[in-house]
């Protein structure tokens, strides 16, 4: 018997943690789509603390990153709950699922808005060009999936869903804040030779969004080439 991807283990267990907190919402009459607006909202609130790190910040003040990052995490448990509250309270409808999908949307964009308005603010320009790109990526990754799905086919593959998106920004936003406590927020790593910094304390936040530009683009398009084939053994 095969054995399940690590991404549904870890899924599963999460779960299981989750869902006293899931049936308590449905106990007070929580709705899905109740949960799904209230993980937009805290999106929005992700952008806020990026645009007051960028405006009221200095260049080195990185706790807003990290501020930023655990509103991230707190924010994706709520992508999780809005789908667990509509299996378990019996609440699941087509409707539902559109929004859900639309309003997750909204909230990557909004926190891409944030992201990138707070690395242009502080004139880490390169930096907001790969945060963009990693934004593309990540919008392509779920519109060839919706898309596919319109013509029915079905992909789901590839490393860079939604939810490996949501801890990797969240993880690294909270290790650039708490390393900036440590090492300070304008730390510069050089090497002799080389006439700029190899490594700063905000590369801790930066490289991963680098790292994500790429693969969300490679995910997309794996499964673009997984819809062709789906779509040619159909005839289509």
């Amino acid at each position: 018997m095969q054995k399940p991807p690590l991404r549904i283990v870890l899924q599963q267990l999460i779960y299981k943690v989750i869902n006293p907190f899931v049936k308590f919402l449905v106990r007070i009459g929580f709705t899905p789509n109740a949960v799904t607006t209230v993980g937009l909202v805290l999106n929005v609130g992700v952008a806020a603390v990026f645009v007051a790190g960028a405006e009221e910040g200095n260049r080195g003040e990185l706790e807003y990153v990290g501020w930023a990052g655990a509103l991230i995490l707190f924010a994706g448990l709520f992508d999780m709950l809005d789908g667990q509250v509509a299996r378990l309270g019996n609440m699941s409808s087509t409707f539902g699922a559109l929004y859900d999908s639309v309003l997750d949307r909204y909230s990557e964009l909004i926190m891409f808005l944030g992201i990138c308005y707070y690395l242009i603010g502080h004139h880490y320009f390169l930096s907001s060009l790969f945060a963009f790109i990693a934004l593309i990526g990540s919008m392509m990754v779920s519109y060839i999936r919706a898309r596919a799905e319109g013509l029915g086919v079905e992909v789901k593959g590839g490393l860079m869903q939604r939810p490996e998106r949501v801890v990797l920004v969240g993880l690294s936003a909270i290790a650039c804040g708490i390393t900036s406590y440590y090492i300070g927020g304008d730390y510069k790593l050089f090497v002799p030779g080389i006439p700029f910094q190899v490594f700063e304390t905000i590369s801790i936040f930066t490289i991963p969004l680098t790292i994500m530009a790429v693969l969300t683009n490679i995910t997309a398009f794996k499964r673009l080439q997984e819809a062709r084939k789906a779509l040619d053994e159909k005839g289509s």
